[in-house]
């Protein structure tokens, strides 16, 4: 894919200006279909790949592709914003779901797997181009607040430390998750699950104690 500009009246996922625009549900359908396929060509030929080999796995034609995507940066930033929104819907899923340390241990497994995909973006988010500029913001924006909201739960039920911050945490798994010589994701998820093991270590249980001496 190029940087080419979009045809007159075409428009991606949401309109520059203004408003965002209603998509069909067909466009919809195609959006997504373009991202789960760019995520995974990404992630196997890197950010560069034809723009063919991403529209065929999508089932789509390289124009529809061109017409949501005109330009790569779009098609990277658009991947990028979907994979960090995924991982953040999913802390109150699973806050719903379990225990409060059981939902943080789980949603920093799922991080992990968002910084393994994010390993195919890693030569375009890195090159300096001035198109992803904002996506460390966004990246803060929406995952600090997702885990603060785990890490306040889990530590005001005793299961883990006090002394951690969603920031320190972020990046400290993402140190965890740099590409290792012949090491997949596997080998990050039990480096974070060491990580999990020291945020119990030290941890105020008194808390917990009551709480179930309370409920007998």
């Amino acid at each position: 894919m190029t940087e080419n500009t979009a045809p007159t009246g075409s428009a991606g996922p949401v309109a520059r200006e203004g408003a965002p625009r209603r998509l069909r549900a067909d466009a919809q359908r195609n959006i997504d279909s373009l991202l789960e396929a760019a995520k995974t060509v990404f992630g196997t030929s890197g950010v560069d790949a034809p723009a063919k080999e991403i529209a065929d796995l999508a089932g789509v034609g390289v124009g529809t592709l061109y017409r949501h995507f005109p330009q790569r940066s779009d098609l990277v930033k658009a991947v990028f914003q979907r994979e960090v929104d995924a991982c953040a819907d999913a802390a109150p899923a699973l806050t719903a779901a379990h225990q409060p340390g059981a939902a943080l241990a789980k949603w920093l497994h799922r991080y992990t797997e968002f910084l393994a995909t994010k390993r195919g973006l890693a030569a375009a988010l890195h090159s300096g181009d001035p198109a992803f500029d904002a996506l460390p913001g966004y990246f803060m924006q929406r995952l600090g607040p997702a885990l603060g909201s785990l890490l306040e739960a889990a530590t005001a039920s005793g299961e883990i430390r006090a002394d951690t911050s969603s920031k320190d945490l972020l990046y400290a798994v993402a140190n965890l998750c740099l590409p290792m010589a012949d090491e997949g994701v596997a080998y990050s998820q039990r480096m974070v699950a060491l990580l999990i093991d020291g945020l119990r270590y030290g941890a105020d249980t008194s808390g917990t104690s009551a709480r179930s001496n309370s409920t007998v």
